[in-house]
């Protein structure tokens, strides 16, 4: 809840503290700047208000919680979970471009007591990460605007198959903090590529990757998760249904694609799960 987490959020327009107001509705600033908590639990804090980004859109987060829900990526939940312990205790993990909060309660799940932020540019994300976990704040807002969150207040940042603002995410670490990258490898989905069109994995992402944290982060270890799963073609329409390729095709033409396939469908997953700390 943002009861939990509220001593670590700032004001976007103007940075100084947050408070939650009366019956937990809005948030204050010193200044006066006020931000009303959605009937979801979760609040906006987009320091330019709304822009023109939305995310993910309300079917894609369905899709997300449909097929995460189902274990499929669990391998990868529980690396993340293992590469956020490496800091030792952990009080406070911050998600940026949380989708629907899966990776975050995992993390907490295995963090005995740490609080989380779960941050998503898309409302639909917002409000799953909302009720995802009781020990966590769901909040809306860009990274590449700025993230509403005080300096060295957390110890873990994550960001899985998401955008990343190398100097925001090392201003909020603590001075010891991890951020932590989970990046699809070029054998990721393989299978599904050119059967129902995703988009493929860009062979230059790891060196972009490198080159994004370059001169704010340094890499203390990478791991290569890689396994096979066996789906059916809802879980497959999932899969699909879930991530940018889902913009790039209709329904019906996904639905088709999927059903010529015989099942179950042999699909890779392979990942790699980065840790990082501040240079």
């Amino acid at each position: 809840m943002l009861a939990d987490v509220i001593d670590l959020l700032i004001c976007p327009l103007c940075g100084s503290d947050l408070d939650l107001g009366d019956d937990d509705k809005f948030l204050l600033c010193d200044r006066g700047h006020t931000f009303d908590v959605a009937r979801q639990g979760y609040v906006s804090l987009q320091s330019g208000g709304a822009g023109k980004i939305t995310g993910d859109s309300a079917d894609m987060i369905a899709a997300r919680a449909d097929f995460l829900d189902a274990g499929h990526f669990a391998p990868i939940a529980d690396a993340v979970s293992q590469a956020v312990g490496s800091v030792g205790s952990v009080g406070t993990v911050l998600e940026v471009g949380a989708g629907t909060g899966h990776y975050l309660a995992a993390v907490l799940d295995a963090a005995d007591g740490a609080r989380g932020i779960g941050v998503d540019v898309s409302k639909a994300a917002a409000r799953r990460v909302a009720r995802a976990h009781p020990r966590l704040g769901s909040i809306v807002a860009d990274v590449w605007q700025g993230l509403p969150v005080r300096d060295g207040s957390v110890d873990a940042v994550t960001c899985v198959f998401s955008p990343r603002n190398a100097s925001e995410l090392r201003r909020v670490l603590t001075p010891e903090g991890v951020l932590v990258v989970v990046t699809p490898t070029e054998r990721h989905q393989r299978e599904l590529t050119a059967t129902v069109g995703l988009i493929g994995v860009d062979e230059d992402k790891a060196r972009r990757l490198g080159d994004s944290l370059a001169g704010k982060f340094e890499a203390v270890e990478r791991d290569v998760v890689e396994y096979a799963v066996q789906l059916d073609h809802d879980a497959v329409e999932a899969f699909v249904a879930m991530g940018p390729s889902a913009r790039h095709t209709t329904p019906a033409a996904r639905r088709a694609s999927i059903e010529s396939m015989p099942e179950p469908v042999h699909v890779t997953v392979s990942v790699t799960v980065g840790t990082y700390r501040a240079v």
